[in-house]
């Protein structure tokens, strides 16, 4: 049996990467900050809930030790993350972008991730086939985002994309010192969640697909790269 932890999986991407993975035969705990709102979700999908807060040491620390006394992990998928955007829903542009809008960002979207990388790297490594999926995002690409005249490049903020592109450097470390680790960064595509204010163009059940299919990659799989559904990105 694969035991899988997904963070931020009370809604959104993240719930629909649980069920997914479910049907698939996962035994999977849905990470919430949010007790009641995971348990809720943790009921509907046949899931384990772990209390967890990516921006906690306490947090976190509880939930490896509560997933460690279950039994292990196999797989994590470090999908919580946030973007900044103003009152009116839009997202906050560059020149309005200040070190605390930046800082808030980083502090879920990289320094979160790390940290719940951190905390259960003793228990992926005692897997037989341990893998980690990271949720990144198209405008996390250099390449993409220099392009005139495309979508990503008319993306107007600054501090979403610089935290997803930190993922992907952080992702290629890791697969770097992990080689035993299936390891890598995904990009589901403009889906319709809370984050956007669901402006997004595409479904959930679109947008988990490249999740799905990377917290199921094997053993001899790809590591170190960086993906959405129709295959390998330029960074």
């Amino acid at each position: 049996m694969t035991t899988t932890l997904i963070t931020g999986a009370n809604k959104g991407l993240g719930f629909e990467t649980a069920r997914r993975l479910i049907a698939a035969g996962h035994t999977v705990y849905i990470g919430s900050r949010d007790a009641e709102r995971g348990h809720r979700a943790a009921e509907q999908l046949g899931a384990r809930l772990v209390v967890l807060d990516v921006t906690d040491d306490t947090s976190v620390t509880a939930a490896a030790e509560t997933i460690a006394a279950d039994g292990g992990l196999d797989v994590l998928v470090n999908n919580a993350g946030v973007e900044s955007r103003d009152d009116g829903n839009a997202v906050v542009d560059t020149a309005n972008t200040t070190a605390e809008v930046m800082s808030t960002l980083f502090e879920t979207n990289v320094f979160g991730l790390v940290r719940v990388t951190h905390a259960f790297l003793p228990l992926l490594r005692r897997s037989a086939a341990p893998v980690i999926v990271n949720v990144s995002s198209g405008l996390a690409s250099l390449t993409r985002i220099t392009e005139p005249d495309t979508l990503t490049h008319d993306y107007p903020g600054m501090a979403y994309p610089a935290s997803k592109t930190a993922v992907n450097m952080i992702t290629v470390q890791y697969a770097k010192a992990f080689p035993d680790i299936r390891i890598n960064a995904v990009e589901p595509g403009y889906t319709a969640t809370d984050l956007n204010g669901n402006t997004g163009t595409q479904t959930v059940a679109e947008g988990a697909e490249i999740i799905v299919r990377m917290a199921r990659t094997s053993p001899d799989g790809s590591t170190g790269g960086y993906y959405d559904a129709h295959g390998a990105l330029p960074w």
